[in-house]
């Protein structure tokens, strides 16, 4: 497993390493204000890890980054100690649309996503595989490969790995059984450059249970078996506001969900995951950084030292 490099520089900025022996842990931080301001914002609440949106995720177009922003982004990053950064794909983007416009302004959308993350040294980029509208699974697979040769060929060389993201099955989304991402990795070409990351709170809706070691190793072992544990790349950690195979995708706080405390403590122990950045996305409320501290609290608390 790969073992992430902290970026060290003579920066002023330091803080106590929460994580050294456990996981590294984060969440998911804003960027208002510029993506170097998301570095600041982890940084102040005691995150290894972070994850971003590299632009709006609500709109389709961005600004291009500028050079000051680039640079100043790699100071903080240096400064901080804090990686991996990843970055999640902008809401927007559903290459698995049968509507032949939607599917090109998403595939425009997301090769922007990938420069952007290459140049911020991003090296992986989270996509939900996206919806199939009606038009089935099968056709919606075939539609997400296609997106994925046609942006991993125009982005040759650049290193940055395509994250399918698990995801709870509301609707018509794809990704919600473990077969779904294989198919769709097994269909892509250039498949070195596709990796996983596994929502708790997706995969918990979707019907695989977690709650206690011996269902997480048996959901893992099917994981294993299907896709295969060593394409995590990342993991989100976020409890479920509804029960197990609910198909609904609502985050609650952890250990305030039905997931609860125990469905976490063997993923957070779990060796084979001890180098991979593990990702708050819970609820922000009115103090996100207080919401946020909370959370990371509760995980470390959970952690074997």
């Amino acid at each position: 497993m790969r073992r992430w490099p902290v970026r060290r520089s003579k920066g002023t900025l330091s803080r106590k390493r929460f994580s050294r022996a456990g996981p590294r842990l984060g969440a998911h931080m804003s960027i208002a204000g510029g993506v170097d301001k998301a570095l600041l914002r982890g940084h102040q609440i005691g995150c290894d890890t972070i994850q971003i949106f590299t632009k709006n995720n609500n709109q389709w177009r961005a600004k291009p980054l500028t050079v000051r922003e680039i640079k100043t982004y790699h100071q903080h990053r240096a400064t901080t100690g804090i990686w991996p950064v990843v970055a999640h794909n902008g809401y927007l983007i559903n290459v698995a649309s049968p509507q032949r416009a939607l599917y090109k302004k998403s595939l425009e959308a997301f090769l922007v996503e990938v420069r952007r993350a290459a140049a911020l040294e991003i090296p992986y980029l989270i996509m939900h595989p996206g919806a199939h509208v009606g038009a089935g699974e099968a056709d919606g697979i075939k539609r997400v490969v296609n997106a994925l040769d046609v942006v991993l060929d125009r982005t040759k060389g650049f290193p940055v790995v395509i994250c399918l993201e698990t995801t709870a099955g509301q609707g018509s989304s794809l990704g919600y059984r473990f077969e779904h991402l294989a198919a769709i990795r097994e269909g892509v070409a250039q498949r070195e450059r596709v990796g996983v990351c596994v929502d708790t709170c997706h995969i918990f809706a979707a019907g695989y249970e977690i709650r206690g070691r011996k269902a997480y190793e048996q959901t893992m072992r099917h994981f294993d078996d299907v896709i295969g544990l060593k394409h995590v790349k990342c993991i989100h950690l976020n409890d479920s506001q509804r029960e197990l195979g609910s198909r609904v995708d609502r985050h609650a706080h952890i250990g305030q969900g039905h997931i609860g405390l125990e469905g976490f403590r063997p993923c957070l122990n779990d060796p084979r995951f001890r180098h991979i950045p593990m990702i708050l996305e819970t609820p922000k409320g009115e103090d996100p950084a207080a919401a946020d501290r909370r959370n990371l609290g509760v995980l470390r608390s959970l952690v074997r030292r």
